[in-house]
């Protein structure tokens, strides 16, 4: 079978706050795709998406979807019930790692260490900041991504104005303390971790504008950090890709407390493919080039000949690039 054999639809787009960045991270896996000798087509998701996958005769689907309607499980099932290889999780560990409080519950339970917190409905919040958690305290909604409708509240008066940034994004959000120190990132695939990646944001804040924008952010690949430290961010980046039951490629983002103390903010599992994105930038550091990691991926996607119910058989060309 020659990689020109079969369609491979690429997903992008979708109606969540994160569509921006979905297309952009689409068209570059599509060009990579293509580059490498793929028949791949760019799909931007809505309601005719089963129509469409028939229509274009999609064997494969590469998941290139941001946020929610794509990345919580939703396109996932979908996908399932037509018989559709796809890349990335499946539909529980989609699901859970989507949602902040779902994810916080799950990696407690494994022993990941999470920033002390609480999961609220809009409806249900207190009044003021948790006192337990003193200040500051971020505010984020729970399923959301790319830092969407994230705030750090510093003052008790900036808690309402969080709260209602946040409940645009969503019925429930997230609390937690603020961790003061440093942000990194592991990205895991194959069972395997990546070189640990450090972001350093203007004012120490990682948000949208720093991710995508024209701001100066700085990124540190491989990052400098002591051997305890890498190894032990490679420990617990396994265990919460394990914990979810993730497959695929999949990134863990931590805070550094200034102490030394490690803790997973949370898990993606459709990491951005962008050209600024952190999984890319990791895996060059690793020896693969961009369109080595897309090739590599989709073919994880279907190495097992993965869904229940597909009739499918594909065989990587040998010519390709493992």
């Amino acid at each position: 079978m020659t990689p020109s054999s079969f369609t491979i639809g690429v997903l992008m787009g979708g109606q969540s706050a994160e569509r921006e960045i979905s297309m952009r991270t689409g068209q570059a896996v599509c060009l990579a795709l293509r580059r490498r000798g793929y028949r791949a087509q760019l799909i931007d998701v809505d309601r005719n998406l089963p129509h469409r996958l028939r229509a274009k005769k999609v064997d494969v689907a590469f998941l290139a979807l941001h946020g929610p309607g794509g990345e919580d499980g939703t396109v996932q099932g979908m996908l399932e019930v037509m018989g559709i290889p796809y890349t990335a999780s499946g539909v529980s560990a989609s699901a859970v790692g989507m949602d902040k409080g779902l994810t916080r519950v799950v990696l407690e339970a494994a022993g990941v260490p999470i920033p002390p917190g609480h999961t609220f409905r809009i409806t249900d919040a207190p009044s003021i900041p948790p006192k337990a958690l003193g200040l500051p305290v971020v505010v984020k909604p729970c399923t959301q991504g790319s830092t969407i409708g994230v705030s750090i509240v510093r003052k008790r008066v900036d808690w309402k104005r969080a709260l209602d940034t946040a409940s645009s994004f969503g019925s429930q959000v997230v609390v937690e303390q603020y961790i003061p120190g440093r942000e990194m990132a592991v990205g895991v695939f194959r069972g395997e971790t990546l070189p640990v990646v450090e972001i350093v944001a203007p004012g120490g804040f990682y948000d949208f504008t720093a991710k995508y924008g024209k701001a100066d952010t700085r990124y540190v690949c491989p990052a400098t950090v002591s051997k305890a430290l890498g190894k032990t961010l490679k420990t617990l980046s396994l265990r919460a890709y394990q914990a979810l039951g993730c497959r695929g490629a999949a990134r863990v983002d931590f805070r550094i407390h200034t102490d030394g103390r490690p803790f997973v903010l949370e898990l993606n599992t459709i990491p951005g493919m962008t050209e600024r994105s952190l999984l890319p930038m990791a895996a060059g550091q690793a020896g693969l080039t961009y369109d080595e990691l897309v090739e590599q991926i989709l073919w994880e996607a279907l190495s097992s000949e993965q869904r229940p119910g597909s009739q499918r058989k594909f065989s990587k060309p040998r010519n390709q690039s493992r």
